[in-house]
């Protein structure tokens, strides 16, 4: 394990300067974010450029999470859209790392701010290549604090739902747990504990949604019914 570990640290040094080097050759328009997922909560070890606004010390965004919720089966994820919470439309490319054991850790993130790319006449055309996917891109928050991330995922999904918590029937309150869950809101330490102080529960409720909704979850796949009760609010 203490090899690994410093297999890890090793890979995130090797790989620190080319966050430089990266911003430096597209200029403005770009920046590199260097991540170690070992650390959620501050998992920005190294940054370039301003696009989104990190900092080293921020946490990951929804992106990170989800790449730590697929496990073994995370891909990369690259050339996609989305908008900031300002409104900035950024394109990005999330190449995972992976230790030599294939377990994955890190990311290497590049963000490209397509409005600014845009308005230089034209400049770098090729390299937006987003037309068609931008209207529907979706919000992502990219944050220095880890309890933003959770709590703009927690109000996107009730906002979805055009409803609060209390007006949720047992099926759209376990899939609100099912939801969050899958985005990897739970690998977070105390995400838990936040999501139940924003929904208004006990910490013991949401981790009964939380079983029931993995339960259910599991049930489905294997063409089973799942009805036990037990959450309440």
């Amino acid at each position: 394990m203490e090899s690994q570990e410093s297999e890890r640290d090793a890979i995130l040094r090797a790989l620190t300067p080319v966050v430089d080097g990266i911003a430096a050759t597209f200029g403005p328009v770009c920046e590199v974010v260097l991540h170690d997922y070992r650390r959620p909560e501050g998992s920005v070890v190294a940054v370039a450029g301003a696009v989104t606004g990190r900092t080293v010390g921020g946490a990951m965004s929804e992106i990170g999470m989800r790449a730590l919720a697929r496990g073994e089966a995370a891909v990369d994820e690259l050339n996609y859209v989305v908008r900031t919470g300002a409104g900035k439309l950024v394109k990005s490319s999330t190449m995972l790392l992976r230790d030599s054991t294939d377990t994955v850790f890190g990311a290497l993130c590049v963000n490209v701010d397509v409005g600014e790319v845009d308005r230089v006449q034209g400049l770098l055309a090729a390299l937006a290549g987003t037309a068609g996917a931008r209207a529907d891109a979706p919000v992502t928050t990219f944050g220095d604090d880890i309890d933003s991330v959770v709590d703009t995922l927690l109000d996107t999904h009730l906002l979805r739902q055009d409803q609060t918590w209390a007006g949720l029937d047992r099926a759209r309150r376990l899939a609100l747990f099912r939801s969050l869950d899958e985005r990897g809101v739970f690998a977070v330490r105390r995400a838990i504990e936040q999501v139940a102080a924003r929904l208004g529960i006990s910490r013991a409720s949401a981790y009964s949604y939380l079983s029931q909704a993995r339960a259910s979850h599991e049930a489905a796949a294997n063409g089973t019914d799942d009805t036990h009760q037990g959450a309440h609010p």
